[in-house]
């Protein structure tokens, strides 16, 4: 007889050791370590190797594999589709994660109810925290009632197959996966051992059915997906719903992507009525200009493939305090540091009596290093109290040693701006203009781009000649 040990297994990174122990020595998840039958040794004397099973399907070549019941169908809902490349394809399980009160479950009735509309077919919804007069409420003030559209308030997995069958949908959708129960499952709900075998039932279930599944999940404190990491390894597309609480703006951002690009970027707005999708986000971020201002600057940031513009504000109020204050909204507050301490070394602009404050508007964040020049004409364009010149558009990344260095995908950047009326940009050097009817501006240090942005100079500053 062969021997049959014992193993010991984290449930959220499967590392394996000899023996249980209450913390995984891997992770440091605690309660995670599982005990589960090793595979039985071989006994002495038996040939090596394993026996040779017969398949159930036979290998084909590649040429000769249908890819017809992997092409997208469209949702109905434009920005959503961007980001899962054309559409939900059949059969497949889309793990929606974000913060509480983001506007998941607003998202997914909206999409159930276009599928329903749009392809006449079965959407099931399904919640596990809200009653099912809840969500009829939300879908009688977002518009999403429709007669194909099958609601059911269930938390028990088995329940949830049950209505599967008798409703026979072709989109299912449940909110959310850690508050589903699997019976035949140990541990608590949202735990990591139901968060796993909930998720594994579901898929299976798409891949058996041809069910397109959309999940929502919650995120940690972190921002990552709560539960194991093995739940996005089991699921065909993660997105990333982001939003802000003070504004209407949201975005849906591809982590994972099975069938498409796991970099673009989808932009909705959220009112009362509902869910809204934006098809020209950069006109959201630049409405409300109506002329150019001290202190304010325009630049283009690239989120995945997508070029969106967005202002930035800077503000300095003179202050007596020994140590003056830097606020900062929307940026990366090491990298307007650095740009403040650039600045005044390699540039003269003295701000050591100067509260500095710095902003984007809109709710936009931009953290990338191509922002960095942009920040430094604002903040001198507010010293100066004195606007840069109307219609131009900065770009370039900021070295410690004053030199603006290239950004990527800048000329996709500037045939954005060039679309919404800018006339002017200002970037590094070793642009190709083919192509271009924008004015170009080649600026080889910060000192030379403050000189070709238009600002007024001061006595104390000192500027070398830029080299355009």
């Amino acid at each position: 007889m062969a021997k049959v040990k014992s193993l010991f297994r984290c449930s959220a990174c499967s590392h394996e050791v000899a023996k249980w122990v209450g913390r995984c020595p891997a992770c440091g998840a605690w309660g995670a370590i599982e005990e589960s039958a090793a595979a039985p040794s071989t006994p002495a004397g038996a040939p090596a190797g394993r026996r040779a099973l017969l398949p159930s399907t036979a290998a084909a070549p590649l040429s000769m594999i249908d890819s017809q019941h992997t092409r997208a169908r469209p949702t109905g809902v434009s920005e959503l589709d961007r980001v899962l490349g054309g559409g939900i394809v059949a059969g497949s399980v889309v793990l929606l994660s974000g913060e509480p009160g983001v506007g998941k479950s607003t998202l997914l009735l909206e999409v159930a109810h276009q599928w329903a509309r749009r392809h006449d077919e079965r959407a099931l919804y399904v919640t596990a925290e809200e009653s099912a007069g809840q969500v009829r409420l939300r879908a009688d003030r977002t518009g999403a009632v429709h007669e194909r559209v099958y609601l059911a308030a269930e938390s028990d997995l088995a329940t949830v197959l049950g209505h599967v069958e008798q409703v026979r949908p072709t989109l299912l959708v449940v909110d959310s996966v850690q508050t589903m129960l699997a019976a035949d499952a140990d541990g608590v709900i949202g735990g990591v051992t139901q968060v796993r075998t909930v998720t594994a039932a579901l898929t299976s279930l798409a891949k058996a059915s041809g069910i397109a599944v959309l999940l929502v999940g919650h995120v940690t404190k972190d921002g990552n997906v709560a539960g194991p990491r093995t739940l996005e390894h089991l699921v065909d597309v993660v997105l990333q719903f982001e939003g802000d609480k003070h504004s209407t703006l949201r975005m849906v951002r591809g982590v994972k992507n099975r069938f498409g690009s796991a970099d673009e970027v989808g932009c909705f707005e959220l009112h009362e009525d509902g869910i809204v999708c934006v098809s020209d986000p950069s006109g959201l971020f630049l409405h409300h200009r109506t002329g150019t201002v001290p202190g304010t600057a325009v630049t283009v940031a690239m989120d995945g493939k997508r070029p969106l513009l967005g202002e930035v504000q800077g503000l300095t109020v003179h202050t007596q305090v020994p140590a003056p204050r830097r606020a900062v909204s929307g940026l990366d507050y090491n990298r307007v540091s650095m740009v403040l301490a650039v600045l005044q070394s390699r540039c003269g602009v003295y701000l050591g009596k100067h509260d500095v404050y710095a902003a984007t508007v809109g709710g936009m964040r931009l953290t990338e290093p191509s922002a960095d020049l942009a920040v430094a004409l604002a903040i001198t364009s507010a010293v100066r109290d004195a606007p840069l010149r109307e219609g131009m558009v900065i770009l370039g990344e900021v070295g410690l040693a004053g030199e603006v260095r290239p950004v990527t995908g800048l000329r996709r950047r500037l045939a954005e701006a060039e679309r919404l009326g800018f006339t002017e940009a200002l970037v590094p050097p070793g642009l190709d203009r083919t192509g271009l009817s924008i004015t170009v501006r080649e600026a080889v240090s910060v000192r030379s781009a403050l000189a070709l942005s238009g600002l007024p100079k001061r006595s104390a500053e000192s500027y070398v000649e830029a080299v355009d």
